[in-house]
């Protein structure tokens, strides 16, 4: 006799599948990421490099070029062209970069710029450049690594001119320039130049390290009382743009360029 009920089975159990699903699917895009941001990472530190190498290789080339010019001078160039040479030993014997005029991203994809406006080489004030840590050449890539004394050697078309980073902020109470010969000429700077140290962090907004003193009114210090000093910034931490990586010097030495002999260099180079 046939059952009048018809027994149906239970639907299968599919949260395995789905959640296998949803766990391939998820895996799939975390990997898409991943090789997303490894093309970026790759294009932000090598591509850019690349082209930053050429545009600052050519920047150099001109600027050799105008320094054989019988009237070549000091004064900066026009915008985005090199007047200056920046040479930092202790970041390595090959740390030569031609620094150009202005801090527009044009500009800096090049090399390090100058903060227009900002004082010329040698000249009382402050010199301020600019320069990318991260891709782009990342000419201070390494500008953490910079202490106290440390040679920042200017080199322009008819001077040499030393500058040394200024005492860290705990190494001020302590300072004793004897203890190391290079730091002849460095110490805490007082006046209103007090605190001025030779590394500090900042926000981005925070411009008034690059015044002529650094952290003063522009105008509260007439020009001819002015140290000479140095002003390098960069983004920090790396990869980030968050706050800013600032380093200090002052102007210790000057030598004229001879103009016979030009291979002749400072011995400040010669430093590691």
């Amino acid at each position: 006799m046939e059952s009048s009920e018809v027994v149906t089975a239970p639907p299968p159990d599919r949260r395995g599948e789905r959640l296998r699903g949803g766990i391939r699917i998820t895996g799939e895009v975390l990997i898409t990421l991943g090789l997303v941001f490894l093309l970026f990472v790759f294009y932000a530190v090598h591509v850019t490099d690349w082209t930053s190498a050429r545009r600052q290789a050519e920047a150099s080339e001109r600027l050799r070029a105008e320094w054989e010019r019988p009237a070549a001078s000091a004064a900066p160039a026009a915008q985005g062209e090199g007047f200056a040479e920046l040479h930092i030993p202790a970041l390595g014997p090959g740390f030569r970069y031609t620094v150009l005029e202005g801090t527009d991203a044009t500009t800096l994809a090049a090399g390090p710029g100058h903060y227009t406006g900002t004082a010329l080489p040698g000249e009382q004030g402050n010199l301020a450049i600019a320069g990318h840590r991260i891709g782009k050449g990342a000419p201070f890539g390494d500008l953490d690594r910079l202490a106290a004394c440390d040679a920042i050697v200017v080199e322009t078309a008819t001077d040499w001119y030393v500058y040394r980073v200024l005492p860290m902020r705990d190494q001020v109470a302590g300072w004793d320039p004897a203890a190391d010969p290079r730091c002849a000429g460095v110490a805490p700077i007082g006046g209103p130049y007090q605190g001025l140290v030779g590394q500090e962090i900042v926000h981005p907004e925070q411009g008034e390290v690059i015044y002529p003193v650094p952290w003063r009114p522009r105008e509260e210090l007439p020009r001819e009382q002015q140290t000479r000093l140095i002003t390098l910034t960069t983004c920090h931490p790396r990869w980030s743009a968050a706050q800013r990586l600032i380093v200090h010097g002052v102007l210790v030495k000057q030598y004229p360029k001879d103009p016979v002999h030009r291979d002749l260099r400072p011995a400040e180079l010669e430093e590691s």
